[in-house]
């Protein structure tokens, strides 16, 4: 087992003055866990409980550094301090000593405290030793029950610590599903996303479906489309070693404030409807985003006509303006579904793909990336018309007619949307 003291949970890594803490003040929750397990994070997230006046020590704390102060819970008596590279949770002992607290927990591997004053390790529900069998193990039924966000939360945490569930804290679980409908649908999807977010992922998130957890939200998935999720990841490695630029963007967030990849999209759409409009209703009661919503819907609609034979450049052009930046998501997603076919071996998806692929890939292609050579505004000067939609669709009509090669120059194409509108 890792050595605490040499760990980056060390006093001397913190953000802040262990002088600052009260004595007694006990390390607990992940933290503590990861370094046992000898776990790097270059983001500290720390937990401390204490047994009185949490808010005014994490206040105090804050207004020493100043870093940022949110007060979480007030009365359960917890507050956050922010700091550029940590994040400090402090909250006051729920019962009357640090034992009860950690009985409160969820999981055995979470229920281990840690002394900075002392270095002591207090582990009252043997939780070093299922780090050390790697095993997930509840401290009891009924923490699950009182937050059933754990029951998700048990699948993900095996995911990411790569641990088993032990068979009878599965069982539970399985007994509890139905109870995961209480909980709040944003906190479900944070859960999802995290599940999501890596191949280690995908066996977590499809027991979590079996064992009933995930299925009230999730209703028109099958086992299939558990499957789909290994397939998307080994897309994306393909896709990776054929065209790199298109795998960066896989990896890359549909926004700068939404952390869900491209990839994590693809992975997204093989578990709801394949319909985009039963998709839109299942993703909205999920709580998730517009910009998530439209890149999942679009990939349903456009995945499947990439492997259109022969698609006139005038089909091409549309399908590109529809697709934006979801064009990698769609490539995903195709060649994910033609390997449950077992056609993403050879040259074949190079063949069907590659002529749109290398359209995207290249900045200069008109198709694809269309340049404006005239605006709207000198159309209405030149030809004497009003504003209206039909400037519009004449912008169209010459973007196409510059990818078919048919105009290459402002006057052509001011000649081009004369004989269009006469």
């Amino acid at each position: 087992m890792h050595n605490l003291v040499s760990s980056t949970l060390a006093p001397e890594n913190w953000p802040f003055s262990i002088d600052l803490l009260p004595q007694p003040a006990y390390m607990v929750g992940g933290a503590v866990r990861d370094a046992l397990l000898g776990r790097s994070r270059e983001y500290l997230d720390l937990d401390f409980v204490i047994p009185t006046d949490a808010v005014k020590v994490a206040r105090a704390i804050a207004h020493h550094y100043q870093a940022g102060f949110v007060l979480l819970d007030p009365q359960r008596q917890i507050a956050r301090v922010v700091f550029p590279n940590a994040t400090v949770d402090i909250a006051q002992q729920e019962g009357a000593s640090l034992e009860t607290d950690l009985h409160r927990r969820d999981f055995t591997v979470n229920a281990i405290a840690y002394n900075p004053h002392s270095q002591e390790i207090i582990d009252p529900l043997q939780g070093l030793a299922d780090l050390e069998t790697r095993v997930l193990r509840m401290v009891s039924p009924k923490n699950l029950e009182d937050d059933p966000l754990r029951l998700l939360r048990g699948y993900r945490q095996s995911a990411q610590l790569g641990f088993t569930i032990e068979p009878n804290t599965q069982k539970t679980i399985r007994s509890l599903a139905s109870h995961i409908t209480t909980v709040a649908a944003e906190r479900v999807r944070v859960e999802i996303g995290y599940l999501l977010a890596s191949p280690q992922g995908n066996h977590a998130i499809a027991s979590a479906w079996l064992d009933g957890v995930l299925t009230p939200f999730f209703k028109n998935a099958t086992s299939q489309s558990f499957e789909k999720l290994t397939t998307v990841d080994k897309a994306a490695e393909y896709i990776a070693k054929n065209w790199q630029p298109l795998g960066v963007e896989l990896q890359q967030y549909i926004r700068d404030t939404i952390k869900t990849t491209r990839l994590g999209i693809a992975k997204l759409a093989c578990l709801v409807h394949p319909h985009p409009e039963a998709a839109e209703i299942e993703l909205t009661e999920l709580t998730y985003s517009r910009a998530e919503i439209q890149s999942v819907t679009t990939a349903l609609r456009l995945f499947p006509r990439l492997k259109t034979p022969d698609m006139s450049i005038r089909e091409q052009y549309f399908f590109f303006q529809e697709a934006g930046t979801v064009f990698s998501t769609a490539v995903a997603l195709a060649l994910a579904f033609d390997n449950l076919v077992g056609a993403i071996s050879g040259d074949k998806s190079l063949c069907v793909y590659a002529p749109l692929i290398g359209r995207y890939l290249n900045p200069d292609d008109l198709v694809a990336h269309p340049a404006q050579i005239v605006s709207g505004k000198e159309i209405i000067i030149a030809l004497n018309l009003s504003p209206s939609p039909l400037i519009g669709k004449l912008l169209t009509e010459i973007a196409i007619a510059q990818a078919e090669g048919k105009i290459s120059t402002p006057e052509e194409a001011i000649a081009f949307a004369a004989r269009a509108i006469a």
